[in-house]
């Protein structure tokens, strides 16, 4: 197993290709109109990557660009390139501040050390889970190239992420909310989410040829998270507000959904647009995000008695185990028989030896005080 020394490297592409000469490459590839339609795709997320890494004193650069490269290669998500090298900047940055100079000195004990230092800075478990199964297929990858032990993961490593219930927000400021939006635009934008359980990614990303008014459905050909298509509906409201944003969109402009002077919009400006209505609302203080819409149009789908298989579709789920989280939000039948049962308990209507009868305590409570005095009473008749 060759020693791999852990130093920073300079220049412009660990493989000796400055990043302009690939980004080039990558334009004229897939084609100028192309490359601009996709500016959020992979390519262009491959090469920020790229640029990100050598701007950043990380250990073990070679390594994680071949990794980075790899992942592109097996069709992995922008975000999962992003995500990758801030969990491997992280873990190797950890991994030098310890004292360890070679990629081979890696053991077992490092990512359990990874894992505490993590959780001690205050991170989610969400969070420490994801950087951990970054962290380790990344230690796999090493092995196979014959970097580092193999037997670093022989055992099972995993941290324990919490199943807690999805946050639906409140009938009450659903109806607050949408009627401090005053923007055409922005209306269209949170109604549709709402209506339709769309991810904000998958509605900035929306085009409008996927949008059919007509028919009162939008056609998601490939999932943001699960990559799977499927369909989803327009309730009345959401068409009425795409059709009057419709009618001040640009035509020229493919996507649905755009900021003032640009072709898209960002994750950040909707989150910001997000918070803008809540402080107008009054919500601020509620901690609703934008994922709480597609929570919200969840939970009222299943409480209007909606089977849970379809909503399962509706909200692309790869596990109805996934999906059945919000059954246990929002199971009426449970709600139901738990207070018919409760109700024939407080009434006493129940078989066995507990009944709740009204004339107990006052003969329990004698019954205490006639032992407590038992004695002097005998004495005193």
């Amino acid at each position: 197993m060759t020693a791999v020394r852990l130093s920073p490297e300079g220049g412009s592409s660990a493989r000796g290709f400055p990043i302009s000469v690939l980004w080039g490459c990558l334009v004229e590839a897939e084609g100028a109109e192309q490359w601009w339609q996709r500016s959020h795709g992979r390519s262009r997320a491959l090469v920020d990557v790229l640029e990100k890494l050598q701007a950043r004193e990380i250990q073990g650069k070679e390594h994680v660009e071949e990794y980075l490269r790899d992942q592109y290669r097996r069709n992995c998500r922008p975000n999962t390139l992003r995500s990758t090298l801030t969990s491997l900047d992280l873990f190797l940055s950890f991994i030098r501040r310890s004292g360890k100079s070679h990629l081979e000195q890696i053991t077992r004990e490092d990512l359990f050390a990874f894992i505490e230092h993590e959780q001690d800075r205050g991170m989610k478990p969400v969070t420490v889970h994801t950087r951990l199964v970054a962290v380790k297929a990344f230690i796999r990858f090493l092995a196979e190239k014959g970097v580092v032990r193999p037997d670093i993961l022989l055992k099972r490593l995993t941290v324990k992420v919490p199943d807690s219930l999805p946050r639906a927000m409140d009938p009450v400021d659903v109806r607050r909310l949408l009627s401090t939006i005053d923007s055409t635009r922005d209306r269209a934008m949170f109604v549709v989410l709402l209506r339709t359980g769309m991810r904000i990614g998958e509605l900035l990303t929306l085009m409008v040829r996927e949008v059919n008014l007509k028919e009162r459905r939008i056609e998601i050909y490939e999932a943001e998270k699960t990559r799977v298509g499927r369909v989803v509906y327009l309730s009345e409201d959401a068409q009425v507000a795409l059709k009057a944003w419709f009618r001040e969109r640009d035509p020229n402009k493919e996507l649905v959904f755009y900021a003032q002077g640009r072709h898209s919009m960002t994750y950040a400006n909707a989150r910001l647009l997000f918070e803008k209505y809540l402080a107008k609302a009054g919500l601020s203080h509620r901690g609703y995000t934008l994922h709480c819409l597609r929570h919200t149009f969840a939970s009222e789908l299943l409480n209007a008695g909606m089977r849970l298989e379809c909503v399962q579709q509706l909200l692309g789920h790869s596990s109805i185990e996934m999906t059945r989280r919000y059954a246990r939000l929002t199971d009426k039948t449970r709600e139901e028989e738990y207070f018919r049962a409760m109700s024939k308990i407080e009434r006493g209507e129940i078989d066995g030896c507990y009944q709740l009868d009204p004339e107990l305590p006052p003969i329990l409570e004698a019954e205490k005080l006639l032992q407590t005095h038992g004695e002097k009473l005998h004495e005193h008749p």
